[in-house]
């Protein structure tokens, strides 16, 4: 086992030197920048990750930016890579940080692996990410991808969703790493062999891996059953009447409680439950409004981590609007459509229909 972890350094970084995908936060060792990468990569694509990833730091380029930044526009910038939490996390680590290093200078992420995890939302994967390719710590990182890598290498029937599995994995890769000379490359590399040859739940392209020969589910040719993973719980499933309430350019809003899921966020009017045409009419006239037709929208839905959104929708046209809150105090207010699009943060469970105002 030993001499199998002692292979691998060598092997992914030269691999990794001939084979890295050109992604736009390669090439630095900017440790903010590469802290922005890791939080947007959790549970998102790639592809999707890299717009994101350039208009956020062009507009937050610094620990001090990310800490001042107004969180309505925190959470715009972030809208539609869904997890607000993380953005939520980091603003608070880089407060945290520039409260402790601001009276000695620019506020920076640190380089030690148990001082980042100390971070809100740092965890032993960011950490290892960050100390490794920004400041070439010698330590792993280990996610989903790497702990696939593993269990093929070594045929192990154990279930990777255990801490103990990662743990170990952990530990193994920490004392493999002590004689590498470029971790991050290493972590990095890693991470580019579980995205495009080690893959998931499809048939690996192993004719392209350098770990081919070292690999034991390889050898018994049974690399889709491995990692062996314990059943994730089902998704509670809700469903939801969501109200697009228009008099032409403008459209009611609300903002959803500052915790929970979707927390602070805006969205459409909305009621528990598929209601009817005429349950829908008669929420209209309880918040005083006097609508003019009503249609029904196409059914949809949105997944999140642990709940599944069922939605039908209705949209309401009204003549005007007699009366409405504002932002602080009720529970609903009245926003342009295009200033909607440019300010308001609404949760991409609402894409389908959000289409309905262009």
């Amino acid at each position: 086992m030993k001499k199998l972890y002692e292979q691998l350094p060598g092997r992914i970084c030269t691999w990794y030197a001939q084979n890295r995908r050109e992604l736009p936060w390669r090439g630095t060792r900017d440790p903010y920048l590469v802290w922005v990468s890791e939080i947007m990569l959790q549970q998102t694509r790639v592809e999707a990750v890299k717009p994101y990833y350039t208009r956020f730091t062009e507009e937050l380029p610094d620990v001090e930016a990310l800490a001042a930044c107004p969180e309505d526009r925190l959470l715009k910038l972030w809208e539609g890579l869904g997890y607000y939490s993380r953005v939520r996390h980091m603003q608070e680590a880089a407060r945290l940080l520039v409260q402790e290093q601001a009276p000695e200078g620019k506020a920076a992420l640190p380089d030690d692996p148990a001082a980042l995890r100390r971070l809100p939302g740092i965890g032993s994967y960011t950490a290892g990410a960050i100390a490794s390719i920004a400041y070439q710590i010698r330590v792993p990182a280990v996610d989903g991808n790497v702990l696939r890598i593993l269990a093929r290498l070594q045929a192990d029937e154990r279930d990777v969703r255990k801490a103990s599995v990662k743990h170990e994995a952990e530990s193994r890769l920490q004392e493999a790493l002590q004689s590498c000379s470029a971790p991050g490359d290493f972590n990095q590399g890693m991470m580019d062999l579980g995205a495009g040859v080690c893959l998931p739940k499809v048939q690996p392209l192993c004719e392209a891996c350098p770990l081919a020969d070292l690999c034991e589910a390889h050898r018994q040719e049974k690399e889709t059953s491995f990692p062996v993973r314990s059943k994730a719980k089902d998704r509670r499933i809700e469903q939801r009447t969501i109200l697009l309430i228009r008099d032409g350019d403008r459209v009611v809003l609300t903002r959803r409680p500052a915790k929970g899921l979707l927390a602070g966020l805006y969205e459409f009017p909305n009621l528990p439950g598929f209601k009817s045409r005429q349950e829908v009419l008669q929420t209209a006239e309880a918040m005083d409004l006097q609508p003019l037709y009503i249609r029904e929208l196409d059914r949809a839905k949105h997944l999140f981590s642990h709940v599944e959104w069922q939605m039908c929708g209705y949209e309401i046209r009204i003549a005007g609007f007699t009366s409405a809150g504002t932002r602080a105090a009720a529970p609903w207010f009245l926003a342009e459509i295009e200033q909607m699009e440019k300010e308001y943060p609404i949760p991409s469970a609402y894409k389908a229909y959000a289409k309905y105002l262009q």
